[in-house]
């Protein structure tokens, strides 16, 4: 069984609802476009069976009609030879046919009516179809453009991860010449006495040690005064 099982059922769906619940959008739009104009060749098909049959119902009707008029001729020249029994009998002959002529001329115009609804639900479906095929084209530029935008973000995502690499191994040397240039600055930072090597620091520290050594000689003078 198709997508849709009548012609009817085609007319009346609603595609964009049906795609936008579909799990596979551009699968059904194909189903769907390939029900439909299967659809359209039964239609047409029916058309031109229904047109044929439209015509060969009217010769047909033309024929009855002519035979028809050729009896009333005929009574009329049996009224002139003074034959009225052949003439009740060519009048007789001419209501048969006028009586099928009747028939045949409903016949033809209903097979008529169901040609031009056929044409209808022809152009209906022709509709229905140009409209599917419009949404598919839809469908292939949007899978397109996705696919593109993918790919796109893809290889922005790798730059974007072998720049960011890049950016961190920038900062990471950039901190390691900071710290570098640190050192050595706390290293300069150090101040020697001229001729001696000494910095600041080892002489203030030589220079405490000093004080404390006066103490000390101090309390043994006073110590041995005693």
């Amino acid at each position: 069984m198709g997508i849709f099982s009548r012609f009817r059922d085609i007319i009346h769906s609603n595609i964009n609802t049906m795609l936008d619940r579909a799990e596979d959008p551009e699968k059904l739009i194909r189903l769907m476009i390939q029900e439909m104009e299967e659809t359209l060749v039964e239609l047409k098909a029916d058309c031109a069976r229904s047109m044929a049959q439209a015509a060969k119902t009217g010769r047909e009707l033309a024929a009855v009609v002519e035979r028809a008029k050729r009896w009333e001729e005929k009574a009329e020249l049996a009224v002139d030879k003074g034959r009225e029994d052949m003439a009740r009998e060519a009048l007789l002959e001419k209501r048969n046919l006028e009586a099928r002529s009747d028939t045949l001329a409903e016949e033809q115009a209903a097979i008529e009516g169901l040609v031009e609804a056929c044409r209808e639900d022809i152009g209906r479906l022709e509709e229905k179809l140009a409209s599917a095929k419009e949404r598919q084209r839809t469908l292939a530029h949007r899978h397109m453009r996705a696919t593109g935008k993918k790919r796109v973000r893809e290889d922005l995502s790798r730059a974007d991860s072998a720049e960011a690499l890049l950016r961190f191994d920038q900062f990471e040397n950039r901190i390691e010449r900071l710290e570098a240039e640190a050192e050595l600055a706390g290293s300069m930072s150090s101040v020697h006495r001229p001729g001696t090597g000494e910095s600041l620091e080892a002489r203030f520290d030589r220079l405490a040690a000093d004080e404390d050594v006066e103490r000390e000689l101090t309390r043994l003078k006073a110590k041995r005064t005693v």
